[in-house]
């Protein structure tokens, strides 16, 4: 069997690769040009009015002492989503830097609570992001779906807002409701009111877990509130037996190779456990979280678990089905969306290697 290592896939084949990313933060994922640029238009003091001197202040790619450490960034970034024309520029820029790298389908995830301090009203605010999206979508031929957002630090209360928002525009835009921000002290089963309303009105949930807090976190998250996927989930190896249900029941894993680094959730890339979940055949998807408070991309994040795991071609087919098996997408346009994928990778890697895969 001929070994595809002897003709190495550069960086470039992973930019033509077609991709999904199922995990991806709107305010943690603009330009730091365009922040500057909301920050003059609104009126908003910084402290800073070059990239550079920004770039300090956020610290792209640094790895941090904590998942709230890395947290912090976004203080920078939410202080200039407050407007209409704000969420909508930075949903539209989105699809044009996910379209720019052949990312075909994504599902950008945020909490219109953050974006309330100017007064817009959380219908507008979810309307501005899913407008952006629709456009991004007629200019570059991208598909997306918003994701609602509870925030375990804040309330469950506000969680139930949240979910009601979701279930409003359920079949408007969203696909999803997540429940992120700090996980450690704060659990999932606090918001459960929130996410009973979310599963009775059917729909998909994924959650936040397993990042800054063990496998008990995962399972609250399957267990009390229901989640279809879970974000992260690094730490689901510390739980064979939660492991093996995992798996056993195909519910995917929103890996983050760069941002798990970077968050602490594994001390660095070579201690990732998604060699390891792969070749168990767990579902496991590669995303984002942040492209810029991370600093990366989806290209980045697939050369670097190729070249840090030694993944075959099979490897990398399979991880780009699993985004789009695990994806919210309708089930109807996944099956033709899967069959167009599968064959454009297969192309890619005989055109690249010269070895043909097969799939079932």
């Amino acid at each position: 069997m001929q070994n595809d290592r002897l003709k190495r896939l550069d960086r470039k084949f992973f930019e033509l690769l077609p991709k999904t990313d199922l995990h991806v933060h709107l305010d943690g994922s603009l330009r730091l040009e365009t922040i500057l640029d909301l920050a003059k238009k609104d009126h908003v003091d910084l402290g800073v009015d070059n990239v550079e001197d920004l770039k300090k202040l956020i610290g792209p790619g640094k790895t941090h002492k904590s998942l709230n450490d890395y947290l912090k960034g976004f203080d920078i970034t939410l202080k200039v989503l407050q407007t209409r024309g704000s969420l909508y520029r930075a949903a539209y820029e989105l699809a044009e830097d996910c379209a720019k790298e052949n990312i075909e389908y994504f599902e950008v995830r945020y909490s219109p609570v953050l974006h309330t301090q100017k007064g817009l009203s959380l219908p507008a605010i979810l309307e501005s992001v899913i407008e952006g999206l629709k456009a991004g979508q007629k200019d570059f031929g991208i598909r997306s779906g918003v994701i609602v957002c509870g925030i375990r630090n804040i309330s469950p209360e506000v969680s139930l807002r949240m979910a009601e928002l979701a279930v409003v525009f359920k079949n408007r835009g969203v696909v999803g409701f997540d429940l992120a921000g700090a996980e450690y002290n704060y659990p999932a089963k606090d918001h459960l009111e929130a996410f009973s309303l979310i599963l009775s009105n059917n729909v998909n949930v994924t959650i936040h877990a397993g990042e800054a807090y063990g496998p008990e976190s995962i399972h609250q998250a399957l267990h009390y509130c229901g989640a279809h996927r879970i974000g992260h989930g690094v730490r689901l190896r510390e739980d064979g037996d939660l492991l093996n249900y995992v798996n056993d029941h195909r519910i995917p894993l929103e890996l983050c190779p760069s941002s798990n680094v970077q968050t602490g959730a594994v001390k660095n890339i070579g201690d990732h456990p998604l060699k390891f979940y792969l070749d168990l055949g767990v579902r496991v998807t590669v995303n984002t979280d942040n492209r810029l408070i991370t600093n990366t991309t989806m290209t980045d994040e697939y050369f670097l678990v190729y070249d840090s795991f030694n993944l075959s071609c099979q490897n990398i087919l399979d991880l780009v089905i699993n985004g789009i098996k695990s994806s919210f997408m309708p089930y109807e346009y996944k099956k033709w969306y899967l069959r167009d994928t599968k064959k454009k990778v297969m192309d890619l890697i005989k055109e690249q290697t010269g070895e043909c895969l097969k799939t079932v």
